[in-house]
């Protein structure tokens, strides 16, 4: 697939299910102001996503109307335990390139399960959904952005809950319905 096919699926996935379903109740402002960057990194080289990631830290440092960049990452990291090794050494080195307070990680995979998502740990748990996407892929925040939103949103402790409440109720069969016709657009 080519880059802008993957950032047009990854667009009809956020348009889709995250905005759709408010899953994230600040992404439809950012998709109207345009201030979300799209990037495709695409390597299956650990250290050239972890390049990929500080140059997006560098372009958000010098671009201050783009709130937020989704880094896509489509030929690697497709085990999901790969995908979590590389995001926690991502996490150190946004510490170490001294990004701690400035910019936070949100993680998002096709494979993606909380650990102790339902009773039973269930992979097939719909509340995994909440963070399920098209790609393998690092959504980099402005700290200060998201605490100035949460500041302004009434009980945003309860998203999670709600979310988790939301996808069993859509149920498994809608979700990978949604998910697979991101491909399609």
């Amino acid at each position: 697939m080519t880059d802008q096919q993957i950032i047009n699926a990854t667009r009809t996935w956020l348009s889709s299910f995250i905005i759709a379903f408010n899953i994230c109740p600040f992404a439809q402002r950012e998709q109207q102001r345009n201030s979300i960057r799209y990037q495709v990194a695409q390597t299956d080289r650990m250290e050239t996503a972890l390049e990929n990631l500080i140059d997006e830290c560098t372009h958000l440092d010098a671009h201050p109307e783009t709130e937020t960049t989704l880094l896509i990452l489509p030929n690697g990291f497709s085990d999901f335990d790969d995908y979590l090794d590389m995001l926690a050494v991502a996490e150190q080195l946004l510490v170490e390139q001294g990004y701690e307070g400035i910019y936070q990680l949100a993680s998002f995979h096709p494979d993606y399960r909380f650990e102790m998502a339902s009773e039973t740990d269930d992979e097939n748990d719909p509340a995994n959904y909440t963070n399920r996407s098209p790609y393998p892929m690092l959504h980099i925040i402005r700290e200060t952005s998201m605490e100035h939103a949460i500041a302004h949103y009434p009980d945003p402790e309860n998203i999670p809950a709600r979310n988790i409440k939301l996808t069993r109720e859509l149920g498994l069969e809608k979700l990978q319905a949604i998910l697979a016709a991101c491909y399609l657009e």
